[in-house]
């Protein structure tokens, strides 16, 4: 794994890279945001193939667990993928819900997470 640094505005926001699933459970989702926010990253961009996928399952509870840890801490999440095909209308609610808010999105491109963090940025 490695922390890919982007900023805006002097917010340092950390991209997380890596080809295996980092995130499988509310415990790995901590550790990840304690080691982000411990090297001064108060937001996070993740890609949805290093979250497992039982995540995307909303009827297991472990979207709402872990996405309550990152609303908790205060610590902005957005995560990378195609949604656009989300058979599940409870996940495509969840996701519409999710983006009126501002500390977890769910987007299709960095540059789109980027975007959003920016005009955020501006809000606060």
């Amino acid at each position: 794994m490695n922390i890919q640094t982007h900023k805006i505005n002097n917010i340092k926001i950390a991209e997380i890279i890596a080809d295996e699933i980092i995130i499988q459970n509310a415990e790995d989702a901590l550790d990840l945001m304690g080691n982000v926010y411990y090297q001064g990253f108060d937001k996070m961009i993740i890609h949805q193939k290093n979250i497992i996928p039982d995540f995307f399952d909303l009827k297991n509870k472990m979207a709402g667990e872990i996405l309550q840890k990152f609303s908790n801490y205060r610590v902005s999440l957005f995560i990378i993928g195609d949604f656009s095909n989300v058979k599940s209308k409870s996940l495509n609610d969840f996701i519409y819900e999710s983006n009126k808010g501002k500390h977890v999105n769910f987007v299709a491109s960095l540059n789109e997470a980027l975007n959003r963090l920016g005009q955020i940025d501006q809000k606060n």
